[in-house]
Formats: structure tokens, C-alpha cells, sequence
């Protein structure tokens, strides 16, 4: 039997989805994958649109982390990405899309069976977009990360071997059957292969801490016992601080309505446990300001669980990419809200997904807001590498290994073949997104100082305000 692959309505052989791919060069040229359209940005004013939406009191937070240097600015500014694609050509060739594939988001966690794997780790984002969206996030991660302290050697090296890395990984899957890709996985363990000493040693430190991030042991450090013996949050004001009384109010109803949508063997568990208190917890850089919550469940013998419920909102390939996302998935947001689109592309995406993923589409007082949550468990041997603290070899094969996971989560896609024979052997193209990586960089940077005077004159504003205010009040 041919091997074959879904494209719209047509199924088609490997071979001709190959072809398929190759044609697409006359559509958009690989050379066009460089383009970068500076006149008419409007970076600052993006944030400002999506900080509008955002808790107030955060606000102040999220600008201090994304201030800390141009690599953390563009790990919390993936909408300003997606509006500049949204400007420049691309292959029109559709894959579920992570949307925020920078470096820093693949890392560990546990498998149902309890080994841990290595997979991408941050989906609020995804929707369906052109395949090369993620790639270029990652290559441009990969060389801003590298420039300040390592050299544009390294930076250059690290890119072209991500972007070679990708196209053969992508090759090599598109030659397996459909059943092979979806099962394929990568083990921690795995990712030890090829690394210097000193790198092995950076990160099986990392896979024995994640192993040791447990629910119990998040418990212990995160909450204590009342009076009533029932658990409770310890307040870290401003990372943690107890969640509004209208929240707390809804948690059996938002519990609820997460339980119904989880799989049917989850939904069953959870019937041994109710929630106990939640707490507003803030996250990561471009998070910062959303709606974060994490929740304590036990049972009747105080045994603990903390989910993690976080706030979903349009996926920024959507609102400022521009892509039109297929009409299923725009039915189970219509249905389900963001939440379950979150939940449903991290399934896709993922080789193994969280069991107890799930979601909570506008629940109580938050419907008139419109808000959607997704439900994970919090922590569960989930972990990262510090690509700050490990040596330059280890650096070229860990961009090596997040760029193959790419590959992995980007061949379930039909039109995987269709990238392939785009994408050809490989050196083409990362010639030309090495070169558009740097070009990118160098606009990220300016974006970043930009980003920091704008933020700095802001905060000498508001004390030059605070002081007249105090002085007219000392004078009345």
C-alpha cells in the first residue's frame, strides 16, 4: 500500500507531497525567508495592547523581567514576532504550531510511566501556522542566547547546525510510517549522547532535579496546615499572594468543569480529592500579568495534588500572525474556549502529555469576562536546562536536540513531506536563516533598548508625579 498524506481534502503519496514541497519554491523562494520588513513596526505600542489585557499590578513585573537583557526581552515578546511574520512571505505550508519555540521552552518531564522525557513544554501559543514560524523562533533564540557571551562563531555554528539538524530529523520522519512518528519520543537520558563532560555533568544535574520536582515535595514548600488541618497556601507576595475571594468562591464550579473535561480515567481520580485553597502565582517572562493560579486538592486523608490553572487567551499566530485557523479548531474554541485549544495542540504536539491536562472555558464570575483557563499539574519532575551554565559544545548539541524535538512535533503534521522536499538537504536553507537569524537579532536588540528607555521614563514619571503629589499634600 502507498504511503500516503492527508493535505485539505487530498490524500496524497510521500512522493507526491515531496514534489508538492519543491513546487512550493516557485510560490516562495527559500532566498524570501530572509525577508525582514523593519519600516512601519510598532513594537512598543504591540506590548502596550497586550499589557492592556493583563493584571495591572503585574504590569510593573513583567517590564522588569523583560528589561533584565535583549535575550529575556525576546523570550517575553513572541506577539511581536508573529507580527512581523505576519508582514514578510512565508511557504503557506500549515503545521500545528507551538508559536513560542525558543530554546528556553523544551525541558523535562515525566511520563506516565514515570521516566522522564524531553519534549517542548510551553503551548500557549499554538495554532496551526507556516512550519518555518517555529523553526526561525528557534534558530533567533539560539543567536541572540549565544552573542553576548559566547561570540557570533558560536552563535552561527549553533543556528546552522539547529536549522541542518531540523531538516534531516524532518527527513528521516517523513520516510517513517504516520503510526512510527506518533510514537516516537525522546528520553532524557537520551539528550547525554554527544555532550562534553562538563556539559553531561550540567545536565544530569538538571534530570536529578526535575526528578526530585514532585507534588509532595512542591506541597511542603508551598503550603502549610490551618487550624482546620486543611492546606493552604503560604503567601510570597508579589510571586504568590491568596487568589480573590470571587475566584476562591467558584473553585468547586471551575473544579468541576475542569474534571468533565479531562479523560474519563482522570475524571474518575479526581473524585477522591476537593480544593482547598488557590493562589494567584506569578510565571515565566511573557506570562507575567496573565491570570495564574494554583490550586491545592487533597483528600480525605490530607494526601496532596496542585494543579496549576493558567489563563488562555488567542493564540498570537491567530491574533497578530494573521493565520486563519482551521474551522475544527476554531469549532472547539467556539465550544470548548482557548483553554481546550491549548490542551488539544499540546496533545498534538507532545510525544506524551500530561494526564491530567484540561480546561475551563469561562466559569462563574470570570464568563462575563470571557476568560479560558488550561489545567496541568504543577511541577510533576518538570524541569530545564540553564543554557547560561553550560560549556559552548554543550550548547551546539543542546540546540542540536531542541531542533530535532521540533522535527519530531512538526512531522504529525500531513504536510510533513511537503516541508521536506521544500526544505531540501538542509544547507541552503540554513545559510539563509542563519543569515536572516542575525539580521533579527540585531532588530530584537534595537527593539530592546527602545523597549528599556521607554520603560525607564515611565518609572521616572511616575516619581516625579509621586513627589508632587506628596508636595501639594505637605503644602495644603
Amino acid at each position: 500500500m502507498a504511503d500516503t498524506t492527508l493535505v485539505g481534502d487530498a490524500m496524497l503519496t510521500r512522493a507526491e507531497g515531496l514534489a508538492q514541497g519543491r513546487a512550493a519554491r516557485d510560490r516562495t523562494p527559500r532566498s524570501e525567508l530572509a525577508a525582514i520588513t523593519r519600516k512601519g513596526r510598532d513594537p512598543l505600542g504591540i506590548l502596550q495592547r497586550q499589557n492592556s489585557t493583563r493584571l495591572p499590578g503585574l504590569v510593573p513585573l513583567r517590564t522588569e523581567r523583560m528589561a533584565a537583557s535583549a535575550a529575556a526581552f525576546y523570550r517575553g515578546s513572541a506577539v511581536l514576532m508573529a507580527a512581523d511574520f505576519a508582514r514578510e512571505p512565508n511557504t503557506g505550508i500549515l503545521v500545528p504550531s507551538c508559536g513560542d519555540a525558543h530554546i528556553g521552552n523544551f525541558g523535562f518531564f515525566a511520563s506516565p510511566q514515570r521516566t522522564l522525557l524531553f519534549d517542548l513544554d510551553d503551548f500557549d501559543e499554538a495554532a496551526w501556522a507556516p512550519w518555518e514560524w517555529d523553526l526561525k523562533r528557534l534558530v533567533a533564540s539560539v543567536v541572540i542566547g549565544a552573542r553576548a557571551d559566547r561570540g557570533s562563531a558560536v552563535a552561527d555554528e549553533a543556528a546552522r547546525r539547529s536549522v541542518i539538524a531540523y531538516v534531516r530529523a524532518l527527513g528521516a520522519a517523513v520516510n517513517a510510517d504516520p503510526l512510527q512518528r506518533y510514537f516516537a519520543h525522546f528520553d532524557a537520558s537520551a539528550r547525554l549522547e554527544g555532550l562534553d563532560v562538563d556539559s553531561r555533568q550540567d545536565l544530569q544535574k538538571a534530570i536529578a532535579a526535575a526528578e526530585k520536582r514532585t507534588t509532595d515535595r512542591a506541597a511542603r514548600r508551598l503550603t502549610e496546615k490551618g487550624k482546620d488541618g486543611r492546606l493552604r497556601f503560604v503567601e510570597q507576595p508579589p510571586v504568590m499572594t491568596h487568589a480573590d475571594p470571587d475566584l476562591r468562591a467558584i473553585g468547586d464550579e471551575a473544579f468541576r468543569s475542569y474534571a468533565e473535561s479531562a479523560h474519563v480515567d482522570i475524571q474518575l481520580l479526581l473524585r477522591q480529592y476537593r480544593v482547598r485553597d488557590v493562589a494567584r502565582r506569578v510565571v515565566g517572562v511573557g506570562s507575567v500579568g496573565t491570570r495564574c493560579y494554583l490550586a491545592v486538592l487533597s483528600t480525605s486523608d490530607a494526601e496532596p495534588m496542585i494543579l496549576q490553572v493558567k489563563e488562555a487567551g488567542r493564540s498570537v499566530l491567530a491574533e497578530y500572525g494573521g493565520i486563519a485557523q482551521p474551522a475544527d479548531l476554531k469549532d472547539l474554541i467556539d465550544e470548548h474556549g482557548q483553554g481546550a485549544r491549548v490542551v488539544g495542540m499540546q496533545r498534538v504536539l507532545q510525544a506524551f502529555s500530561d494526564p491530567f491536562l484540561g480546561h475551563i472555558h469561562g466559569t462563574g464570575q470570570d464568563s462575563r469576562a470571557g476568560r479560558d483557563y488550561y489545567v496541568r499539574q504543577f511541577h510533576d519532575m518538570k524541569g530545564s536546562i540553564d543554557t547560561d551554565e553550560i560549556q559552548d559544545e554543550g550548547y551546539l548539541e543542546y540546540a542540536v536536540a531542541c531542533a530535532i524535538t521540533l522535527a519530531r512535533a512538526h512531522a504529525q503534521a500531513p504536510a510533513a513531506p511537503l516541508i521536506a522536499g521544500y526544505a531540501g538537504k538542509g544547507g541552503q536553507l540554513a545559510d539563509i536563516l542563519v543569515r536572516w537569524a542575525n539580521e533579527y537579532a540585531d532588530l530584537v536588540e534595537r527593539d530592546y533598548q527602545a523597549f528599556v528607555a521607554q520603560a525607564q521614563a515611565n518609572k521616572t514619571a511616575a516619581a516625579q508625579d509621586t513627589a508632587a503629589e506628596t508636595t501639594k499634600e505637605s503644602t495644603a
